[in-house]
C-alpha cells in the first residue's frame, strides 16, 4: 500500500494528523534551503531501523539538539556536543546515526565551496538513476544505503515515487516542478 493510501486508514486521528501533515505539505516537494537538505538527510538516516513515525514525533526535539539543522554549527560539533547528543531522551541516540550527522555537515561545507551549495551539487548531478545516486552518496556521506538515499531524493523531488498519480498532493507538488520531470 502506497503511503498516500495508507495514511487513510490511520488511527487514531493523532497519528493520521501527523503523517498528513508531512504527507501534504513536505514529502515530495523540492527543498531549496541547505540547513532544511541536511536536516531531511539526517532524519532520513535516524529512521533507518525505526517507523517514520517515530521521527516524526521527535522532530522538534531532533531540531533543538542539532541548532535547527545550522550546517555550519553541527559541523564544528565537539566531543562535549556527542555527548550532549547521546545522552538525549528527544533524539535517536545512536553513536553511528550521531557521527554521522556531524559528519555529513563537514561533508556538505566542502560541497558548499565547490559547488555553492547541497543544492547545486544535487543539481549537478542530476539525473542519475537510484543506483548512481547510492553509489555517489555512499562515497561522499556517511550512514547513507540504499533506502535512506531513496527515500531522501524522494522526499526533496529528486526520484519520482513521493506520491501516486491519484494522489491530490502529486498535481502540487508538480507545480513546483521536482526535479524528477526534468529528465
Amino acid at each position: 500500500m502506497s503511503y498516500c493510501a495508507a495514511i487513510e486508514t490511520m488511527q487514531p486521528e493523532e497519528r493520521k494528523s501527523l503523517h498528513k501533515n508531512y504527507h501534504d505539505k513536505l514529502y515530495g516537494f523540492p527543498i531549496h534551503d541547505d540547513n532544511e537538505l541536511f536536516c531531511r538527510l539526517v532524519l532520513e538516516i535516524n529512521q533507518a531501523g525505526l517507523s517514520w513515525e517515530t521521527i516524526l514525533k521527535k522532530e522538534k526535539s531532533f531540531r533543538k539538539a542539532y541548532h535547527n539543522f545550522n550546517i555550519k554549527k553541527v559541523a564544528a560539533y565537539t566531543e562535549e556536543d556527542r555527548a550532549r547528543l547521546l545522552a538525549d531522551a528527544g533524539i535517536i541516540r545512536n553513536r553511528l546515526k550521531v557521527n554521522a550527522a556531524i559528519e555529513n555537515a563537514k561533508a556538505i561545507l566542502s560541497l558548499q565551496k565547490e559547488f555553492g551549495s547541497f543544492e547545486k551539487w544535487l543539481e549537478h548531478h542530476h539525473p542519475k538513476t537510484k543506483e548512481e545516486w547510492v553509489k555517489l552518496f555512499k562515497k561522499t556521506f556517511r550512514f547513507t544505503g540504499g533506502e535512506i538515499v531513496n527515500e531522501f531524493l524522494q522526499s526533496i523531488g529528486y526520484l519520482r515515487g513521493a506520491h501516486t498519480e491519484n494522489c491530490p498532493v502529486h498535481k502540487d507538488v508538480l507545480k513546483q516542478k521536482p526535479m524528477w520531470t526534468k529528465q
